[in-house]
């Protein structure tokens, strides 16, 4: 489980694209790679992925050609820089809003406007994720936890403050970039049990 509140920004310093098996990603971040045990979680752009390998100052993950399909692992390269997350542990201030690191979609930018010294952006989900986004909701996008302003149909509208441009991928988003998406969880549920009413 995780927050939604980036602790390091990395980088993919290298990438292994593997035939019949997983894709390996060895990512360069300021993690203390001596305290990141084989088999930890971390949240990779808001995907859970398992780290397989540590070096001094990278880690390494692998996704699945499932994982490629349904994320924007597929479009990593060399020099993708790549929000990071690591699980949240029990005393950990929950800053954020709980998240998975189950991606379940990918929206995309449709707008960037100022608001004083914040951005607006405004993403576009899957149709068949656009009734889990409510006004005053949280949302994940990349792993940042975000409260959605505003609802328009498939569209829906977040502020980036300054600090979340600097320390995330946010500033590097231009229109027709794309993000993994986590709806909020209790959203999730709370749609399942009005299916079964």
């Amino acid at each position: 489980m995780f927050t939604g509140i980036v602790t390091d920004f990395g980088e993919v310093r290298r990438v292994i694209r593997g035939e019949g098996r997983e894709t390996r990603f060895e990512i360069a971040s300021h993690y203390d790679s001596a305290t990141i045990g084989i088999g930890a979680s971390i949240a990779h752009n808001g995907v859970c992925l398992t780290v397989v390998e540590t070096g001094p100052g990278w880690h390494a993950i692998e996704a699945s050609a499932e994982t490629l399909s349904k994320t924007t692992l597929g479009g990593w390269d060399t020099g993708t820089r790549v929000n990071l997350e690591r699980a949240l542990k029990v005393g950990d201030e929950l800053g954020g809003h709980i998240v998975s690191g189950h991606v379940d979609g990918v929206a995309r930018v449709v707008d960037i406007s100022p608001d004083n010294q914040s951005l607006r952006f405004t993403f576009e989900t899957p149709e068949e994720l656009a009734r889990f986004v409510a006004p005053k909701g949280s949302v994940a996008l990349d792993g940042v936890s975000l409260t959605v302003n505003e609802v328009d149909g498939r569209r829906f509208g977040v502020n980036i403050i300054p600090h979340t441009q600097a320390v995330t991928t946010f500033g590097t988003y231009r229109p027709g970039s794309v993000v993994n998406m986590e709806i909020d969880m209790l959203a999730r549920y709370v749609a399942r049990l009005l299916e079964r009413g």
